[in-house]
């Protein structure tokens, strides 16, 4: 499995993640964040508590997707540059192979 297959499967995984908790987010207090800590926000873990999780976890899977997509450009440019690297080093070797024109020439 290549480095960039490895980013691939990352980045979906935290983009899933991200629309669940955006998707369970309501910006009125109500849907699904209010049934995970009851009627009133004097519970333990109430309804402020969840709003507060979801807000952070939000911020964060979002930094998180972005970490992650600028670092999956980084075995591309090293695959990208050791592809010139090669294309480099046929072009010298093939520079310093004798040519017909340039042979030397053997005097007895």
């Amino acid at each position: 499995m290549s480095t960039f297959t490895i980013f691939l499967i990352l980045i979906i995984f935290v983009a899933f993640l991200l629309i669940v908790v955006i998707m369970v987010q309501n910006p009125k207090g109500g849907g699904l964040s209010s049934s995970f800590g009851g009627g009133g926000s004097t519970q333990m873990g109430g309804v402020q508590k969840t709003t507060d999780f979801l807000d952070k976890s939000t911020w964060t899977l979002g930094g998180l997707l972005l970490a992650l997509i600028l670092l999956s450009s980084i075995p591309l440019v090293g695959s990208i540059e050791t592809e010139q690297s090669s294309i480099q080093d046929t072009e010298v070797i093939q520079n310093a192979l004798p040519t017909p024109d340039n042979a030397p020439v053997e005097t007895p």
